[in-house]
């Protein structure tokens, strides 16, 4: 375990040598206080145990009025165990599901603590959802109890069959007092020790092709959120850590709350939109030196050019992203306008991040590539019908091989079928191709592949190369039916400021594509556009598109 230790102990090993010694059963009894087998609880691993120094910052908070504050370990902890206390009084039960509909606010910790603490089960609302989204949510996973703010509580009057409410600030009639039911509830509360396959977050996968499906996720997955913190975003004791996600989805709850919490860090939330201006001025307020976040938020970073970023640069060590691939020209330009190197991150709420270019561990980053199996996983390229393993360079699933994964923790949708498990494979239904040196490059979700004149083509690759030119800010890239080719590639295209749409701008658009790319490939038909649509969390929503070329 010499290179398991040497990560342990701050070093970086070769990424070869620490898959080769990797057991993931010793990892886990080396980073978790307590034992998966019967006595684990989120809220000791991801505060308790590191609130013995009182002084020990776990969050660092800001609004966008410019206020801010500071909570220790030792606060969150008696914090935690008052809301467990209210819960219990509430009768939520171990296992039991609590919804959060919070913004960004030092409450959220509380809420999510305090129901580790009691052994149920936190399950986020984002706050852009309305009452439908919301009505969904809650009935699927029998919730027991909301919490909410002011700001959100009149989304739920109208949520039918809505579960008990508590509201922090100005309660409606019916509703818990948040604030005056911890003013009276006891600091006293015993952790409820669980079982490492016992659910302690309940995640929504987003539903962009239909109904939202639930993933209870368990507490051994905490094992593989380590993993991603310390190997691929490389957190260290000395890094100030901003990640930019939301935690209402997979990306901020795993890994801007549990995971470095989990890791004893501070973690820094900012409760205001996402602006340039803003986000520079968290950056150096704040002494961020480890980010993360998704492409979206990097591609209006290089929008707004090298002059917004001038005080910026140097002063990131690392940048993280995931959601959507990252386009090669956003690598470019972090290392030439920021001076830090940006890696592509790949995972789903289904399984949390699985593949990436590891900050922390050595090993070749192919450009463009999302990067290699996170230690735990054995991740493979098959045929969709034939599940065959396909060689380098041919387009095919991705797939984890089950059998041979200890970190892969998803077990199947709640209370639902899981046809994306066939035989020993889970199917991601993303469209890769394997590289020569076990990295993974991203083609497209597999239902985004566009077929042209018997030509398979990836959405991503006409992106990236759209995105190069200057004028480009946001592009999305699909398959429009044809009855000559099948299909043709058309281009929706969001110009920075100071550009107009015109013929001639689209034709430099297509040449450049045919030049950078194939001619193949070059987008036959543009279409400008002032903005794409997107699910909550930044995805954009090429399946909307689509559907207006087949209502035509």
């Amino acid at each position: 375990m010499s290179a398991q230790l040497d990560v342990l102990n701050g070093q970086v090993p070769r990424y070869e040598d620490y898959v080769a010694e990797f057991d993931f059963d010793a990892l886990a009894r080396t980073i978790l206080s307590g034992d998966l087998n019967g006595a684990v609880n989120a809220a000791v691993e991801c505060c308790d145990r590191h609130a013995d120094d009182p002084s020990r910052i776990a969050l660092y908070w800001e609004n966008k009025d410019g206020e801010q504050a500071t909570v220790t370990f030792a606060e969150l902890s008696r914090r935690a165990a008052r809301f467990a206390n209210v819960l219990k009084a509430q009768g939520v039960q171990p296992g039991d599901r609590v919804a959060g509909l919070l913004p960004r606010i030092p409450e959220l910790l509380t809420v999510i603590l305090g129901t580790w603490r009691a052994g149920a089960v936190y399950q986020p609302l984002f706050t852009a959802f309305g009452p439908k989204a919301i009505e969904y949510r809650c009935g699927a996973s029998e919730a027991k109890l909301v919490v909410t703010d002011a700001a959100n509580r009149s989304k739920l009057d109208d949520v039918k069959d809505c579960p008990a409410i508590a509201t922090i600030g100005a309660p409606k009639d019916g509703d818990l007092d948040f604030a005056a039911e911890m003013d009276t509830a006891s600091e006293d509360f015993a952790p409820v020790m669980r079982d490492g396959e016992d659910a302690f977050l309940m995640m929504f996968t987003s539903g962009t092709t239909g109904l939202p499906k639930g993933v209870a996720v368990p507490l051994k997955a905490m094992v593989a959120f380590y993993e991603y913190m310390r190997f691929s975003v490389d957190l260290r004791p000395d890094d100030r850590y901003w990640n930019i996600a939301d935690p209402g989805w997979a990306y901020g709850l795993y890994y801007a709350v549990t995971g470095p919490l989990f890791m004893g860090h501070a973690t820094t939330l900012y409760d205001g939109p996402f602006t340039v201006d803003g986000t520079y001025k968290v950056i150096l307020d704040n002494g961020i030196t480890n980010l993360a976040g998704a492409p979206t938020a990097y591609r209006l970073l290089m929008g707004a050019g090298k002059e917004a970023a001038a005080d910026v640069k140097g002063k990131l060590r690392v940048v993280s992203s995931a959601g959507e691939p990252l386009n090669p020209e956003v690598i470019r330009w972090f290392d030439d306008a920021l001076g830090c190197p940006i890696f592509d991150h790949y995972g789903q709420t289904e399984m949390g991040m699985a593949v990436c270019n590891h900050h922390g561990l050595s090993h070749h980053v192919e450009p463009g590539a999302a990067g290699l199996p996170l230690p735990g996983f054995v991740v493979t390229v098959v045929d969709e019908e034939t599940l065959e393993e396909l060689p380098p360079h041919t387009p095919g699933i991705m797939a984890v091989v089950r059998s041979k994964s200890p970190g892969f923790w998803f077990q199947g949708y709640w209370k639902q079928d899981t046809k994306s498990f066939k035989g020993d494979y889970y199917l991601t239904g993303d469209t890769v191709e394997l590289n020569d040196d076990g990295s993974f490059s991203f083609v497209g979700r597999s239902d985004d592949i566009i077929t042209s004149s018997g030509y398979r083509i990836g959405p991503f690759d006409v992106e990236s190369a759209l995105i190069e030119h200057a004028s480009v800010a946001e592009t999305a890239v699909v398959g429009k039916p044809d009855p000559e080719r099948t299909e043709i590639v058309k281009a929706f295209v969001v110009l920075k400021k100071g550009f107009e749409a015109s013929d001639d701008l689209a034709e430099e658009l297509r040449l450049l594509v045919k030049t950078r790319l194939a001619a193949h490939a070059y987008p036959r038909e543009i279409v400008f556009v002032d903005e794409l649509p997107k699910t909550p969390s930044g995805k954009i929503q090429r399946f909307l598109l689509r559907k207006q070329d087949s209502a035509a």
